[in-house]
């Protein structure tokens, strides 16, 4: 008995979790441009940054928050108290009918720095490989732990987004930024910064060929099209689509980072696309904002945005999975919206709203039309988050299949020449 205990021991000897590593923490402190300060301990990389303060409110999935690229040039604060305790995983995947070549939303870290309560001392889970801390150092990346994140929650929901900078070390004890020196991201044209910069395939024997515009798209995204035998091929969030249109049976808009109005002239383009091109198109967040510009319909800035895996939204008319009365949970990143304006544009109808603040969640073309556009300023892929409107990537590709039937797609090859790139790494704002 006393022998079988001991072996039983030995097979579980080793340590339930790992320890991040040593606690060399600096002073860090994280201002606002409001006039608040709140002081911590850093973790990460020991660099000061500057961006712009946004929180989520997510509680699991903070790596793929963090490799969100909506969340570029953003300081991004975590409601949730403890971050950081399954640690972070490989982030190698192949390239294949499964997966476009990593594990989480893109190849780096795309938020300037990270603001937690209560970083992990210890991080466990089966695929973890390093500490979160370990990892912000990797890609250069500041967080800032100890710090009271309710209350800056509270302030910038009453307040607005606002620009911020982490201080570290010996920028820890100097004063705070005057008003004139913290840098505004919204400014530049952070979509330029994350799209790729050629286009590459994915999946080239897929039976349905999708062009997507890369305004930054996460991986999840890509993936949901790939295990749906897609052929996808992904272009610059500037390229002319009209030029190949004819080569596709539908068009993907995907996600980015920062102000929509940077993208007009890509409105503009997909304007024609719309009026002369009868095939299935569908665009989420940046996406969704980029077609409701093209219909005619204004974008602006909200207040502090959405940023979590809990947002309901209510379908105001059905298409394909989803049934209009029904509210879904929805994963969101986003700080603009689109208008709602009575009456909407011509051909153009609302298709889900915020059950929260009432903002425009999706808008959709009418059955009149005779068109098949819908946009969705949440994220059906999730990654993480609810997983209730996924169904809405196979409604995109069943019609796409469709039309496949009756308008056969011209079989040129514009892009025989380029190689499949993997999904860019990024660096971030000094």
């Amino acid at each position: 008995m006393i022998a079988r205990t001991l072996i039983r021991s030995q097979r579980f000897s080793r340590g339930f979790a790992t320890h991040a590593g040593p606690n060399t923490a600096l002073p860090a402190v994280l201002h606002l441009k409001t006039g608040q300060s709140f002081h911590g301990r850093s973790f990460g990389a020991p660099r000061s940054t500057f961006g712009e303060t946004v929180f989520s409110t997510s509680i699991t999935s903070y790596t793929e928050s963090m490799t969100d690229p909506s969340y570029r040039s953003q300081i991004l604060v975590f409601t949730t108290p403890l971050i950081g305790n399954y640690g972070v995983p490989n982030n190698k995947a192949p390239i294949d009918l499964q997966d476009v070549g990593v594990v989480m939303e893109s190849e780096g870290i795309q938020c300037s720095a990270v603001v937690v309560a209560d970083v992990a001392e210890k991080f466990s889970h089966h695929a973890a490989v390093e500490s979160l801390g370990s990892w912000c150092c990797r890609f250069n990346v500041p967080g800032i732990t100890g710090v009271d994140t309710r209350e800056i929650t509270r302030l910038l929901r009453d307040q607005g987004t606002t620009l911020g900078r982490v201080a570290v070390g010996a920028d820890a004890s100097a004063p705070a930024p005057t008003p004139e020196k913290y840098w505004e991201p919204s400014t530049e044209n952070l979509v330029d910064q994350v799209s790729t910069k050629i286009p590459y395939y994915l999946n080239p024997n897929g039976d349905v060929r999708i062009a997507v515009l890369d305004f930054g798209a996460k991986a999840n995204i890509l993936r949901s099209l790939i295990r749906r035998n897609a052929a996808v091929t992904v272009l610059p969030w500037n390229f002319d689509f009209n030029t190949i249109r004819d080569q596709y049976d539908g068009l993907f808009l995907t996600n980015g980072p920062g102000d929509p109005r940077h993208c007009m002239d890509v409105a503009l383009k997909l304007r024609k696309t719309l009026s002369e091109w009868g095939k299935p198109v569908f665009g989420i967040c940046m996406g969704h904002q980029v077609i409701g510009m093209a219909a005619g319909l204004e974008a602006y800035r909200m207040t502090f945005g959405n940023r979590g895996h809990n947002q309901p939204v209510l379908a105001l008319a059905s298409a394909g999975s989803i049934k209009a009365g029904r509210v879904y949970v929805t994963s969101q990143n986003h700080q603009y919206a689109l208008k709602l304006t009575d009456p909407f544009p011509a051909g153009w109808e609302p298709f889900f709203i915020n059950c929260n603040d009432s903002s425009v969640e999706g808008i959709k073309s009418t059955a009149e039309s005779g068109k098949k556009v819908w946009g969705v300023q949440f994220h059906p892929e999730s990654a993480g988050g609810p997983l209730d409107t996924m169904e809405m990537f196979t409604d995109f590709l069943a019609e796409c299949r469709a039309h496949r039937l009756t308008t056969p797609v011209d079989l040129t090859d514009s892009f025989k020449d380029y190689a499949a790139p993997r999904l860019q790494e990024v660096s971030v704002r000094a």
